[in-house]
């Protein structure tokens, strides 16, 4: 399969969007009724506000996508202001298990050395299994010493690389 991964463009947002529903309501990480679900919908905020990465097929279509956020913005959660973070990452149903999880990671950490950062950090959920192999494959560290909880409930565990 020939995937692409390109900063997202405006045809790329609503597919954007519902991707990021469909992985994270779908696979359990949000509740449906969460107002986080409007967040992850909002692929055209994230574009404007971070960076927009997606992973799309020969005919164009989303198969998944990442925001990449420089530590110190609006969308970075736990990243210093000399690293990058990704938030968001997810890939479609159709597209699990062909690479687009692992393409967007690797595109995100590429991003980041071209804006002449020096390393990356970012959350993820416990339960997020499939994503803690992609994060590792690339070469990312667990930070236990970084992780945290933006709300009583909600654990969030750190990943770390430093370039």
């Amino acid at each position: 399969m020939d995937i692409v991964i390109r900063h997202a463009r405006e045809e790329d947002l609503p597919g954007a969007g519902e991707v990021c529903v469909e992985a994270f309501v779908g696979d359990g990480h949000t509740a449906p009724d969460s107002g986080y679900v409007g967040l992850l919908r909002d692929a055209a905020r994230r574009a404007r506000e971070a960076e927009l990465l997606v992973a799309v097929d020969a005919d164009g279509q989303v198969l998944g996508c990442v925001t990449l956020a420089v530590g110190g913005t609006d969308w970075a959660d736990i990243a210093a202001e000399h690293e990058s973070e990704i938030r968001m990452l997810a890939a479609g149903g159709a597209a699990r298990g062909r690479g687009v999880g692992e393409a967007l990671v690797r595109a995100a950490v590429a991003r980041s050395r071209e804006l002449g950062l020096t390393g990356m950090a970012f959350s993820t959920r416990p339960g997020m299994l499939a994503a803690h192999r992609v994060y590792r494959r690339v070469g990312f560290t667990r930070a236990p010493g970084r992780d945290w909880s933006p709300a009583p409930g909600i654990d969030l565990m750190v990943y770390s690389m430093t370039f």
